[in-house]
Formats: structure tokens, C-alpha cells, sequence
């Protein structure tokens, strides 16, 4: 006769209390997302923590492919956290804001081919990118040398004085 464990891994049920753990866990962060307060910082920590962590591992390994996709899914991160700063009506409007974004997080770092953040990448914010490059180059260059110009005439009122 099957062992108990055995007998639930034929029959398709979870094989251990560890499943029953896991599932619980996920469940109850679901529904903490959906209905919690505090939700936003959830989120985030799910959308920083583990990429945060692979992105480390990544820095570190001599392969250029996996420091594409992380870098991809930070540049996606960036952009949508500034779009949401300016749209916070949405968190409002929309119900369950912040189990949905959760879940789009985990579509951007999910370790498939064409995962969320390479579809936004590569449909949305490099053609913007490569449409505004040179205007967001100018500015930067402007900016930046108005910056040393500004820099040198503060560094040259205290030298004198």
C-alpha cells in the first residue's frame, strides 16, 4: 500500500504540509494585495526584492544576456513608477490597483522569453526613447554644463571670501 504523501501526489493533491504552506501563503498575500492596507508597500517589495537580488547574482556572472533582461526590467520598473506617481487617480479608480500591478511585477521578471518587461521595452519605451533621444540628450547637456558653470562661480565665492 502507497504512503500517505504517495497516494496525494497520484491523486493530484499537494504532497505535503509544505504545499498546504505554500498555497496558504500565496493565498494570503493575494488577499492582502486585493484588500490590505499598506498594499502599496507589498507590492513594491515584491517588485524590488527578488529582481534586486537575481540583479546582483547577474552583475556578477560574465554572461551579457541576463544583465539585458534585469537592466530591461528596471528601465520598465522606473517608467511605470513615474507614470504612476502622476496617475495615483488610478490606484482610486481602479479596484484590486495593487494586486494587478503585483501581478503584472511578476509578468515583467517571469524567466520567459517575451516576459512583461521586454513587451513594454521593446513596444512602448524604446520608441519613445528613440523618438525624444536626441531632445533628452540636449537637455542633459545644457543642463549639465549650466550645473559646472554654477558649481565653479559657488566654488569661487567661498575660495574668495
Amino acid at each position: 500500500m502507497p504512503r500517505k504523501a504517495d497516494r496525494g501526489a497520484e491523486e493530484g493533491e499537494p504532497k505535503s504540509n509544505l504545499d498546504y504552506k505554500l498555497l496558504g501563503g500565496v493565498a494570503v498575500v493575494i488577499l492582502y494585495l486585493a484588500f490590505g492596507y499598506g498594499a502599496q508597500i507589498l507590492c513594491n517589495v515584491i517588485g524590488v526584492a527578488y529582481p534586486a537580488y537575481i540583479s546582483m547574482k547577474a552583475i556578477e556572472t560574465r554572461t551579457k544576456e541576463d544583465d539585458t533582461r534585469w537592466l530591461t526590467y528596471w528601465v520598465t520598473f522606473g517608467v511605470l513608477s513615474v507614470v504612476e506617481h502622476f496617475s495615483f487617480f488610478l490606484v482610486q479608480i481602479i479596484p484590486f490597483y495593487f494586486l494587478l500591478k503585483c501581478i503584472f511585477h511578476i509578468w515583467c521578471m517571469a524567466p520567459i522569453e517575451n516576459n512583461g518587461s521586454t513587451i513594454m521595452f521593446t513596444k512602448v519605451i524604446q520608441p519613445y526613447f528613440k523618438k525624444y533621444e536626441k531632445v533628452a540628450d540636449d537637455f542633459i547637456s545644457e543642463t549639465t554644463d549650466k550645473l559646472k558653470q554654477t558649481a565653479g562661480e559657488v566654488i569661487s565665492k567661498v575660495k574668495s571670501t
